[in-house]
């Protein structure tokens, strides 16, 4: 999230905490499935489900669409959830007026159902996982139903422990229970729900949805206030505008927040998907981005506690929220409801925020057609600096603790499997199980990261790369989960990868930690033969020559950053073909300043590389490894 729209949304939090459990003492070993202990979780919910007559694979369902089965050491979730079963506690007097209600307070209601304190229920799973099942027992009777044996017949009472009738919460749970799922918790815990694909479901009937304001399907549709959210079918959307107005009615030129335009159409192709934290609640989000003082948007907003999606600028428009005005241009931000690395406040992202949000990047990958991977879902920390001045001061967001193995899997474009140890001049995926990789992070005890260190040589002794830090902010040394990069050298147990023009160092015994590319048609760039080192850049601008035709437009310098790509170094292209070099002109609120809202393009081409920790660009002309052809 920018700077300016983080400093206002972390004022306003929607759901400040009240009592956190304490957490379990980190480091404390782990049990597996094939220990005496290992399946004691999938006792607790044979149990608890038999305690209060609720279908044992309900529970399960409904648990696993709550928090995957984990238990986050007692630590609740951006909006309250408390242990498996995800039962919330939030504190009243951080809630907007009007929008408080029994869904915010589901830990204190199961714990007064049950006998037991609230904090119980928090800490321990057995009574978390009674509780809920108490709940949603009372949840049945008070719907007019018998609680029976039968999951199909239990759908009210699924949707109101969801806490919005409108969201599709129940929906995922009876399809979780039609396919059956099995994993092993972060503590060691294996649980399995056998599919039912032959489950029927008494799901009320809803009236149908209003679609008269949607244009007709190839059509423009309104903007603004009338516009209608672009959302995939059964995804509980609205559209609630971003601000488009002056913060100097003498000035039109001084608006925000967002650039009025017609992608694709105007030929801004939209390539890029990036994901985004709030660092604050959704309502004082919503706040910022409806602030034209803000200068900054989203095009979607991800509510945490039921994944509710909201769209604030349309996509044909230009968002401001990479930081970079090329992947603003080509790109589509997800702001998320949550936190990238807090100190003081609750820190996983629910699982229905991630469900929401690769449903809705599925959908616009395929309107699109946006590859589904990590050189085109990226992270605001995958976008670079756009000059050098930029490099230092550009976001970190999702953050180390966001799980990009599940987020690829929810996106049906799960990380390849195993494939032994890698070899030299082979591209590679970084895939280190999110579960049990917990590299030490300052500030924050043992838990699950998506990243590896990169050090100077292959020995755990090595420097961090770059001067780099285990602080979660510095992106110098670290190398995240789904980025690909081409091995330089092996040495036992450690694989060299090139990584910002040297070599950076990661433990990888038996290719734990990273698998073979299998993609097909994988480009690989290195500098033309007879170059020393190729320049890279932050952007992809057009050449100076670009904008002879349009005399109203400042030419932009095309600057690279302090970074090279040294002869004999290889690195893996985004795209197999070259994008041209673009900006795009806006100048004036209403577009009628002259050549205003007119796109220059280029004959000049870039490569979009996975460079460092980020991405960057090479100039086709640079390089050799791809196809590239002149294009003027």
């Amino acid at each position: 999230m920018p700077r300016a729209a983080a400093a206002a949304a972390a004022t306003a939090l929607v759901a400040t905490v009240l009592g956190a459990a304490p957490a379990a003492t980190a480091g404390a070993p782990a049990t597996t499935a094939d220990t005496p202990d290992g399946d004691r979780l999938q006792r607790q919910f044979a149990s608890a489900a038999a305690e209060f007559g609720v279908p044992e694979g309900l529970l399960l369902a409904l648990a696993y669409q709550q928090t995957r089965w984990e238990s986050h050491d007692g630590a609740p979730s951006t909006t309250g959830n408390y242990g498996v079963a995800g039962l919330t506690r939030v504190d009243p007097d951080a809630v907007p007026a009007g929008a408080d209600g029994p869904q915010l307070h589901t830990l204190d209601a199961a714990a007064a159902l049950i006998g037991r304190p609230a904090g119980e229920l928090a800490a321990d799973p057995a009574q978390n996982l009674r509780g809920a099942a108490a709940l949603l027992a009372h949840y049945q009777r008070e719907s007019g139903r018998t609680p029976g044996a039968d999951p199909g017949d239990w759908y009210p009472a699924v949707a109101r422990f969801g806490g919005n009738a409108r969201s599709p919460f129940a929906d995922r749970v009876f399809a979780t229970l039609r396919t059956g799922a099995e994993r092993t918790t972060a503590d060691g815990r294996h649980v399995r729900l056998a599919a039912s694909p032959a489950l029927r479901v008494d799901r009320p009937a809803e009236p149908p949805a209003d679609r008269s304001a949607e244009p007709p399907a190839g059509t423009a549709g309104p903007r603004g206030a009338a516009a209608v959210a672009d959302c995939p079918a059964g995804l509980d959307c609205d559209f609630r505008p971003a601000a488009y107005a002056l913060t100097d009615p003498k000035d039109p030129t001084s608006y925000g927040n967002y650039t009025e335009a017609n992608r694709p159409a105007d030929g801004q192709r939209i390539q890029y998907v990036v994901l985004h934290d709030t660092e604050g609640g959704y309502d004082g989000s919503l706040a910022t981005f409806r602030n034209p003082s803000s200068q900054a948007s989203a095009h979607y907003l991800v509510r945490s506690s039921d994944g509710h999606v909201t769209q604030l600028v349309d996509n044909r428009d230009v968002a401001w929220h990479a930081g970079n005005k090329t992947f603003n241009m080509h790109g589509i931000g997800i702001e998320h409801e949550g936190y990238a690395f807090p100190k003081d406040r609750p820190t996983w992202y629910s699982e229905q925020l991630y469900q929401s949000s690769a449903a809705l990047v599925r959908h616009l990958a395929a309107r699109y057609g946006i590859p589904l991977d990590r050189e085109h879902v990226l992270g605001h920390d995958d976008v670079p600096g756009p000059v050098q001045a930029n490099v230092a001061g550009m976001h970190w967001d999702p953050g180390t603790f966001w799980d990009w193995a599940h987020y690829l899997e929810l996106l049906g474009a799960p990380l390849p499997g195993p494939s032994g140890p890698p070899a030299v001049g082979e591209t590679i995926v970084l895939s280190p199980a999110f579960d049990t990789n917990r590299p030490a992070v300052n500030g924050t005890s043992d838990r699950p990261e998506n990243f590896v260190y990169l050090r100077t040589g292959p020995s755990p002794d090595a420097p961090l790369l770059n001067g780099g830090t285990r602080d979660a902010s510095d992106w110098r040394d670290k190398a995240v989960t789904g980025a690909r990069y081409v091995v330089a050298e092996v040495a036992g147990d450690w694989t060299a990868i090139w990584y910002d023009g040297q070599k950076g160092w990661f433990a990888n015994p038996g290719g734990s930690a990273a698998v073979r590319d299998t993609r097909p048609g994988r480009t690989v760039l290195t500098p033309r033969p007879g170059l020393a080192s190729v320049p890279v850049y932050g952007r992809a601008y057009p050449e100076a020559a670009a904008y002879r035709g349009h005399p109203s437009i400042p030419v932009q310098q095309v600057v690279p950053l302090s970074a090279t790509v040294p002869a004999g170094q290889a690195y893996p292209a985004a795209d197999a073909e070259p994008v041209r070099g673009d900006f795009y002109y806006a100048r004036n609120i209403g577009g009628d300043a002259p050549e205003d809202r007119t796109l220059v393009v280029g004959c000049d081409t870039y490569y979009p590389i996975r460079y460092n920790h980020r991405l960057a660009y090479l100039r086709s002309t640079d390089v050799q490894g791809g196809s590239a052809k002149p294009v003027c």
